[in-house]
C-alpha cells in the first residue's frame, strides 16, 4: 500500500463460473494501481472455481466461500468486508478495461464520492461486442437513470461511506435501486472520460428479463414518482423501437 492514495475494495461475486473467473482475477491482480484491498465472495462453487482462486489467494485479501441467498446477499457481505475509501464490483466474468484503469481514475481527479466511466461489452470468449447501447452521461446524477442504466456497476467507484446495503427485495435489479441511493447523497461526481470496464453480457437479468424489467418500473416509481415513470418508459420503448430499426437497416 502507498501513504496518502485512496484504497479501493474490489469485490468478486461468483458461483459455479471456473470458465471466466480467472479472466476477471488477472484483470485486478494486473492493476498497476497499488492500493487494492481484493475480497472474493463464493457461493460454495464445486466446479473447480475454488482451486482458481486459491491460485491467486496471495493477491487476495479475504475469501469468503459459503452458502448465500442470491447474488445481493452475496454483494452485501463483500461489502461488510470491504475496509477501503471507495470500493467497486467487479464479478465473475467482468473485467477492468486495461491495467492503468483504477491508476487513470483516481488521477482523475482527488476525493470524489463517485468516479465512473465507459463501459465496452464483451461476449463468453471475451471478444469485444462494442459500447453499451446506454453511453454514459457526460454528466451523471440520480436522475440519470430515468431512461434506463446508462452507466453500468463495475464503471462505478463509490466512496465506501456512502455505500448501503443492496435492498434484497429486488432479486435482479437492486443494483440500479443502489447506485441511485448513492448517487442521491453524493456531492461530487466525476466522469474520468474514458473505458474504465469490460461487461460480460448475459447474466440472470437477461434469462429472467420479464421479472427484471418488473423490478426496475418499480425502482424507478420509488425513485422518480408514477407518472414520471410512465411517460419515460414510453420513450425508452420508443428510443429502443429506433435503435433496433437503425441497426436492422445498417445489417440489411
Amino acid at each position: 500500500m502507498i501513504a496518502g492514495q485512496p484504497i479501493l475494495s474490489v469485490i468478486t461475486i461468483v458461483y459455479n463460473n471456473v470458465k471466466d473467473v480467472e479472466r476477471t482475477i488477472l484483470s485486478v491482480t494486473r492493476q498497476t494501481y497499488q492500493n487494492i484491498e481484493y475480497i472474493i465472495v463464493d457461493g460454495l462453487s464445486n466446479d473447480g472455481t475454488l482451486d482458481v482462486v486459491h491460485k491467486y489467494e496471495e493477491h487476495i485479501a479475504r475469501i469468503i466461500s459459503e452458502k448465500d441467498e442470491g447474488i445481493y446477499d452475496a454483494m452485501n457481505k463483500g461489502l461488510a468486508a470491504a475496509n477501503g475509501d471507495y470500493v467497486i464490483f467487479m464479478n465473475s466474468g467482468d473485467e477492468f478495461f486495461n491495467a492503468e484503469t483504477v491508476a487513470a481514475v483516481f488521477a482523475s481527479a482527488e476525493g470524489a464520492d463517485i468516479y465512473y466511466g465507459e463501459t465496452e461489452m464483451i461476449d463468453a470468449n471475451g471478444q469485444s461486442l462494442g459500447q453499451r447501447r446506454h453511453k454514459a452521461p457526460k454528466k451523471f446524477t440520480w436522475r440519470s437513470f430515468k431512461y434506463g442504466m446508462s452507466v453500468s456497476h463495475q464503471a462505478i467507484y463509490v466512496k465506501r461511506a456512502l455505500a448501503e446495503p443492496y435492498d434484497r427485495q429486488y432479486q435482479l435489479s437492486a443494483d440500479i435501486d443502489w447506485i441511485l441511493r448513492i448517487a442521491k447523497k453524493a456531492k461530487t461526481i466525476v466522469n474520468v472520460n474514458r473505458y474504465v470496464a469490460k461487461y460480460l453480457v448475459g447474466g440472470m437479468s437477461k434469462k429472467k428479463h420479464k421479472q427484471s424489467l418488473v423490478e426496475r418500473f418499480n425502482i424507478m416509481k420509488k425513485h422518480y414518482g408514477l407518472l414520471p415513470t410512465v411517460f419515460n418508459h414510453g420513450v425508452i420503448a420508443f428510443n429502443l423501437g429506433w435503435y433496433w430499426l437503425k441497426n436492422k437497416r445498417t445489417n440489411d
